[in-house]
């Protein structure tokens, strides 16, 4: 099937997928950093990659590594900034990202893995792998560090302004990847909301909730969630708008960082608490690691034709191969065919009639004229 990475499988089982298309450009540390993290995944957990950028610079960094000929190299004529917003998208045709989605159109990739900078990642491949059919909005995907399993929050920051019938989405969304991440086949899912009241918050959320709350098919709701419940791990997926979503998950990282700087400076503050350090060393370090935003691997970017994962810009080679080993998992579990699926699902009532979400989708005109697509890149070894 072309587009979606992977041959058509019974349902509910797992392929091998075609290779992941890592984007060797994007990123504060790129190119050596990406594809140091890439030879890692390909080395020790046997991803199958394909490296798209600048390809004297790839070869050179592949030899490092005595690596050279071993994964594929797709050349790339430009690379987005770091500091380029969405209209990149449309100034650089040729950039790796717009490659890498090409790739993935063509059906020689099964995911696209960028650390480059989220606006440009996002309009690129909204512009060049589009939005499945029925789908109103994308959205981001981020993984939190809760126990005993982590919880699933989007959207991140896709989409700022949403309607209702796009948070029920993003609830079908959250389910079909919570469903591969965390291997449940009903994850339960929250409303980010004010107050666990279902009268409670605006129009938005207030609507949001009658619809999920209604029966949407394959939609296991458990009403509204705060935001100390964000880290209780009281549900396994909770959705918000874009706007929200970003602030909570910024928030959240920066009093995670705070907290872990705290307890470090008081874990070296004196002999006996160094003493202590050394016996909790094993706990601190297991904290550290689920506490690593590196561990998870990035955002994922749900609702396209096409798996894309986007790993934080200042990522070294560690968080790289995590977001490779993410991206080879979601396309080996079908995540752009459970998302078809599970958004079907709620697109049709108890009473059989098309949803909001079908007409808006049926009525509006795409917001975003196609551009060329870019010639067939050459591979190169």
């Amino acid at each position: 099937m072309t587009g979606t990475g992977t041959t058509a499988p019974h349902p509910g089982a797992t392929v091998r997928p075609l290779p992941i298309a890592v984007d060797t450009m994007g990123g504060d540390h790129a190119p050596a950093e990406i594809i140091a993290g890439a030879v890692e995944a390909s080395r020790e957990h046997g991803v199958r990659l394909v490296l798209v950028g600048q390809a004297p610079r790839i070869r050179r960094e592949l030899d490092r590594y005595g690596f050279m000929g071993k994964i594929p190299i797709v050349h790339a004529d430009e690379a987005l900034d770091m500091g380029e917003g969405a209209l990149a998208s449309w100034r650089k045709p040729r950039s790796s990202i717009a490659i890498a989605c090409h790739l993935i159109k063509q059906g020689r990739a099964s995911a696209l893995v960028s650390a480059g900078g989220t606006a440009g990642v996002v309009a690129t491949s909204r512009l060049r792998l589009k939005g499945q059919q029925g789908v109103m909005r994308p959205a981001i995907a981020v993984t939190l560090p809760t126990r005993p399993r982590p919880t699933i929050l989007l959207d991140a920051g896709a989409t700022t302004d949403v309607k209702p019938e796009g948070l029920v989405q993003y609830a079908a969304l959250g389910t079909a990847y919570a469903q591969i991440l965390l291997d449940l086949d009903r994850p339960s899912v929250g409303l980010l909301n004010i107050g666990a009241e279902p009268a409670k918050g605006g129009k938005l959320t207030k609507r949001a909730h009658e619809l999920l709350a209604g029966g949407s098919h394959g939609i296991e709701f458990a009403g509204n969630v705060e935001g100390h419940d964000l880290l209780s791990g009281r549900v396994d997926v909770v959705v918000a708008d874009g706007f929200t979503g970003n602030v909570a998950l910024k928030t959240m990282e920066g009093t995670i960082r705070t907290a872990f700087d705290e307890v470090r400076e008081a874990m070296s503050g004196g002999a006996a608490a160094r003493f202590g350090a050394l016996l909790q060393r094993r706990r601190l370090q297991d904290l550290r690691d689920r506490l690593d935003p590196d561990t998870y691997g990035g955002g994922v970017l749900l609702g396209l034709n096409g798996t894309v994962v986007i790993a934080h810009g200042a990522s070294h080679a560690r968080a790289i191969t995590s977001a490779c080993e993410l991206a080879h998992r979601l396309a080996a579990g079908r995540i752009v065919e459970r998302i078809r699926e599970q958004v079907a699902l709620t697109r049709t009532s108890r009473f059989g009639r098309r949803t909001h979400a079908d007409r808006d989708s049926a009525e509006t005109p795409a917001r975003e004229p196609d551009a060329p697509e870019p010639k067939e890149p050459p591979a190169s070894a």
